[in-house]
């Protein structure tokens, strides 16, 4: 098998896993050409001196492809749009990216003629499905290669010697070895003191949280935000229109500064475990609760209930890495439907990591002042409600009188 491998396409980001697998790859396919391809979905400084990096540990070339604002507006937005948020807390910040980025990867595998795409997944987590999901659904012939599910190294510490032994340089040490996934919309951490749920996050242990503060670090001083939406996705804050990297680059910038964005949790993995993880996403935070807060004047009562319910299923479709699926498709068709009216302004107040409501208005806005009021009105006749709690109580009230006669009985 491996002499028939002679190219070899590598989602490659320069991290503990992928650094390695670059030498090895050449050790045990024949020596074989491998091209390093890196999605740049918001890594930052992660992605600084990766092409020299790519080239000194045996790769022939490195892509580093800018998918960052079709990240944001052709998965994020849609996916915050569905309200959909993974066991109540995780706003899917890696799910959502592996997609894009193995897309790319296998467009680039097939433009190259490869003979293999290669990733760096372990066998223990969600990534090996939502990569190997997507390459099928564009290079469905493609042999994957899978180095943790084959090789020798069974942990991050024999990944390190690894990485000494072929002189590899690693931006990691022992000690601060957490796992970690960034992207422009969050961080996540795993590993290390975290894998005991016993254990209480360091938030604030310096070094640990990159995207923003602890809440009790947070200013005393509260920031308020507008956010305005056009059918669904946010298009400005306070007046000023933005495309998807600016405004989430933006409004994390205003979460962390004001602690927003803490998620601690034990989730379901696909794979059939638990796992414990820290998750930072300041900025998605307020998106999902700013969205929220507008559907609540402008959509009604039975579609937001029916959204509501498929929107734990469409999480679940993100988690598993299932966005290339008819079903997915189906459900953002659905989606996209709902959100025709969802236009408007919200106005949050920022707090030592609380998000708190302070106004919302919309031109399909479905609340009527004057039908909601306490005070006198001409629309609504509170006698008509006598005759609706009988004909809605009928079943109580049905039941209870033939319990009462089984009892006589």
């Amino acid at each position: 098998m491996a002499k028939e491998i002679k190219k070899v396409v590598l989602a490659y980001s320069g991290g503990l896993d992928t650094s390695i697998i670059i030498p090895w790859l050449k050790e045990n396919y024949n020596n074989c050409e491998v091209i390093a391809v890196s999605g740049d979905v918001g890594q930052g400084t992660e992605l600084d001196g990766l092409e020299e990096k790519a080239i000194k540990t045996g790769a022939s070339k490195l892509y580093i492809e800018d998918l960052k604002e079709e990240f944001i507006q052709d998965y994020v937005y849609p996916t915050v749009q569905a309200g959909a948020v993974y066991e109540n807390r995780y706003l899917l910040g890696t799910s959502f990216a592996r997609p894009i980025i193995a897309k790319r990867i296998a467009e680039i595998a097939l433009k190259e003629g490869a003979d293999a795409i290669c990733h760096g997944c372990t066998g223990k987590g969600n990534d090996q499905v939502r990569f190997e999901l997507a390459i099928k659904a564009f290079a469905p012939d493609m042999q994957i290669i899978a180095p943790w599910r084959i090789w020798d190294l069974k942990s991050r510490e024999q990944e390190i010697e690894y990485a000494e032994a072929h002189n590899i340089p690693l931006k990691i040490n022992r000690e601060t070895n957490y796992s970690k996934d960034k992207n422009i919309w969050h961080l996540s951490h795993e590993g290390l003191d975290l894998e005991d749920p016993a254990n209480e996050p360091q938030y604030n242990k310096p070094g640990f949280l990159e995207l923003g503060v602890s809440p009790e670090a947070a200013p005393d001083k509260p920031t308020y935000v507008t956010i305005h939406f056009e059918k669904g996705k946010p298009t400005a804050i306070d007046g000023t229109e933005m495309n998807g990297v600016e405004l989430v680059t933006k409004l994390n910038e205003l979460g962390g500064a004001n602690g927003i964005g803490l998620a601690d949790l034990v989730e379901n993995r696909l794979v059939g475990m638990k796992s414990r993880g820290v998750y930072e996403t300041p900025g998605g935070a307020i998106l999902y609760h700013a969205h929220e807060v507008l559907e609540t004047i402008t959509i009604d009562k039975e579609t937001a209930r029916v959204k509501q319910y498929l929107g734990i299923k469409f999480a679940d479709i993100v988690y598993n890495g299932q966005w290339y699926t008819p079903l997915r498709e189906a459900m953002s068709a659905f989606v996209t439907e709902t959100q025709k009216t969802v236009t408007g302004d919200v106005r949050l107040k920022l707090y030592k990591g609380n998000i708190i409501n302070a106004g919302v208005t919309s031109p399909y806005t479905l609340y009527d002042e004057e039908v909601a009021t306490f005070d006198e009105d001409n629309v609504y006749d509170q006698a008509d409600s006598a005759g609706f709690i009988n004909l809605f109580g009928l079943p109580i009230k049905v039941r209870a009188k033939l319990e009462q006669k089984r009892n006589k009985g």
